[in-house]
């Protein structure tokens, strides 16, 4: 007689239960908020609680995901940006000042 054992479902596999409802849910919706800074509050078993403040570094530039594909670190950026520079004429920037 054969049984055939159910693996009960391993949190390993994959964290999202079935039960979990995301039909409501808005894309995005906090994402602007979150790239200005975020606070995370951990709830340790001893009933205190640790509160980590996370902000951008000053210069910090976050990629959208479709520009990462193209410039995967910073280094990829600042040669990109350094080619664009070179392209600037410097009388574009003697005209600048003289408008002002």
């Amino acid at each position: 007689m054969n049984k055939k054992i159910n693996k009960p479902n391993s949190l390993e596999d994959n964290d999202m239960l079935p039960e979990y409802d995301f039909s409501g849910g808005v894309r995005g919706k906090h994402y602007q908020t979150y790239r200005e800074g975020h606070t995370v509050k951990i709830y340790e078993s001893d009933g205190t609680v640790t509160v980590q403040y996370f902000t951008l570094e000053e210069g910090a530039v976050l990629l959208e995901p479709d520009v990462r594909e193209y410039f995967p670190d910073s280094e990829a950026v600042n040669r990109a940006l350094r080619g664009l520079i070179a392209l600037i004429p410097e009388k574009r920037q003697i005209i600048e000042t003289k408008a002002e």
